[in-house]
């Protein structure tokens, strides 16, 4: 294991919980049993943003809900698991259906449930208000709590490393319709 800054030169993957990591860990449960979560635009633009650069990027979560599935869905993320117990079962098939090496998947989590997937990649990292375990086992923790931007952290770091994260020519173009 080196340099953190020299080994994020090889991720070509992303995989990442929810809830602590995109969001503050609050829940909000509807009359209709869903769950609602608060997360922060950042992220998702960073997300996004990684993906038209061609990385994939995972979602492994036990958490639930049709809102959760609903945000991912529209980032257009490359694979969605949620309400999954064992993440490392679903990190391995990510891994294997993309040809990625454990040290080319940055993995981020926050809590126990998360420790193990984390462990297998090459590249675990976690929120800044992350369990104690999960901090001690991270090559880094972002300054950023979860749901204040640490996705967005660790992604840019990647990226800009990588000569990847710019300015797209022409400015951001966004059409609104009326």
């Amino acid at each position: 294991m080196g340099n953190f800054k020299e080994d994020i030169t090889k991720v070509r993957a992303f995989a990442f919980d929810v809830d602590g990591v995109f969001t503050d860990g609050g829940i909000t449960v509807t009359p209709d049993g869903d769950y609602l979560r608060t997360y922060n635009s950042k992220d998702g633009y960073a997300v996004s943003y990684a993906l038209r650069q061609g990385y994939k990027v995972a979602i492994i979560s036990g958490g639930r809900g049709k809102s959760m599935e609903t945000r991912f869905n529209a980032l257009k993320v490359t694979k969605i698991w949620i309400d999954v117990f064992d993440k490392v079962v679903h990190l391995k098939e990510f891994m294997n259906e993309f040809d990625l090496m454990p040290g080319e998947v940055m993995c981020m989590g926050d809590d126990l449930p998360d420790y193990e997937a984390m462990e297998l990649s090459g590249m675990p990292v976690c929120p800044a208000d992350a369990a104690t375990e999960v901090k001690e086992l991270s090559r880094y923790v972002s300054h950023l709590k979860g749901g204040e931007g640490c996705v967005r952290d660790v992604i840019e770091q990647v990226l800009r490393v990588q000569g990847k994260w710019h300015i797209p020519k022409g400015g951001f173009n966004v059409t609104r319709s009326r």
